[in-house]
């Protein structure tokens, strides 16, 4: 490789073409990526969407959604809480998540409308006694995960209010009903779900009902708000669903081994790929296997490849394969167009 391109190898400057990304990489198709703002915009306008930044941790990729009227989020961890307040965002910020370490969150109030959500005592003492000042009281509707019951739900409003704090509503994930393929059925099942959650939002009071994700954006037409945020990226396990949305992000790798025997090895495996949803998927052949820094592929005619030839992988999920990263590129065709630093990784 030349010099010249080992120097957009640094961080502080853009390579001007795909050939110079220095591998692994997160490469974004600008057109994939505008048609899902697009798509979702069309459904979920402003305030209806409350993007969860789980999915991309990018401060970069948050401002243009907040330009484009999505100026509420949530997030998963304190971590990206923090990174939306320093990054200027947080105009209203929500922790869709049980948290005990709250307190880093409070000392933040002066500066960013943050709410966190609580389902227990427990997690609501941590957020008055770390300062925070409203919070969304999160109920259980099927997922095996947090959330208090129904019947728990009210005497918990009631405690928060009787502490000072704001309580802005309900929350609750039907995370287990994302990946239901037959569009009815899911529909059916999203409603039963969010009957409960309704329920709970009459004992609770409050305006807001939150839940949903990019598999129900459109189905669950009960909630105030959605949490959506891989449709911005996708992935393959959501491709299987009837969305309207593209892949947009793939890992890019380079060839680094042909073997005569029949496949070729590229210089990404589990340490940048998000394995838990399955192999990621190759356009130009079968992948065999990932170990940790190689994945195996299968071209259907080994005499079209070579080393330092480029592929590009699709990830199975998208939200840990981008926590492995520390940046993306935003690309058109073959031309870099911008990068998008991931910085919002961790806790």
């Amino acid at each position: 490789m030349a010099a010249g391109h080992r120097a957009c190898n640094d961080v502080t400057v853009t390579p001007s073409t795909i050939d110079e990304i220095k591998t692994p990489a997160l490469i974004v198709d600008q057109q994939a990526f505008d048609h899902n703002c697009a798509a979702m915009d069309a459904v979920l306008p402003g305030a209806a969407l409350r993007p969860h930044v789980k999915a991309f941790k990018s401060t970069d990729l948050a401002r243009r959604l907040a330009a484009a009227g999505h100026t509420a989020f949530c997030a998963a961890t304190p971590r990206e809480i923090e990174g939306m307040v320093a990054a200027g965002l947080g105009e209203d910020l929500l922790l869709a998540n049980e948290s005990l370490d709250v307190a880093r969150l409070g000392a933040l109030s002066e500066n960013a409308n943050i709410t966190v959500a609580v389902d227990s005592d427990a997690t609501l003492d941590a957020a008055i006694k770390g300062g925070i000042r409203s919070v969304l009281i999160d109920v259980e509707v099927g997922l095996p995960r947090c959330g208090c019951s129904i019947e728990e739900a009210g005497p918990l409003a009631d405690r928060a209010r009787a502490a000072g704090l704001d309580v802005r509503g309900v929350m609750g994930y039907e995370g287990h009903l994302m990946m239901v393929e037959d569009r009815s059925e899911r529909i059916d099942q999203v409603g039963s779900c969010m009957s409960d959650l309704l329920a709970a939002s009459e004992r609770v009071g409050g305006k807001i009902v939150s839940g949903g994700g990019t598999g129900t954006f459109d189905s669950n037409t009960w909630c105030t708000e959605i949490q959506a945020g891989s449709y911005l990226l996708m992935d393959t396990q959501y491709a299987k669903l009837d969305l309207p949305f593209r892949q947009a992000l793939s890992v890019l790798a380079t060839v680094i081994s042909v073997s005569k025997k029949g496949w070729i090895v590229v210089d990404v495996g589990l340490k940048g790929l998000g394995m838990d949803h399955g192999d990621p998927t190759w356009p130009d052949g079968e992948v065999f296997f990932c170990s940790d820094e190689h994945t195996t592929l299968c071209p259907p005619e080994m005499s079209a490849w070579s080393v330092g030839d480029r592929v590009q992988l699709y990830p199975a999920h998208v939200d840990p394969t981008v926590a492995k990263h520390t940046q993306m590129w935003l690309v058109d065709g073959e031309a870099v167009v911008d990068r998008w630093a991931v910085d919002l990784r961790h806790w």
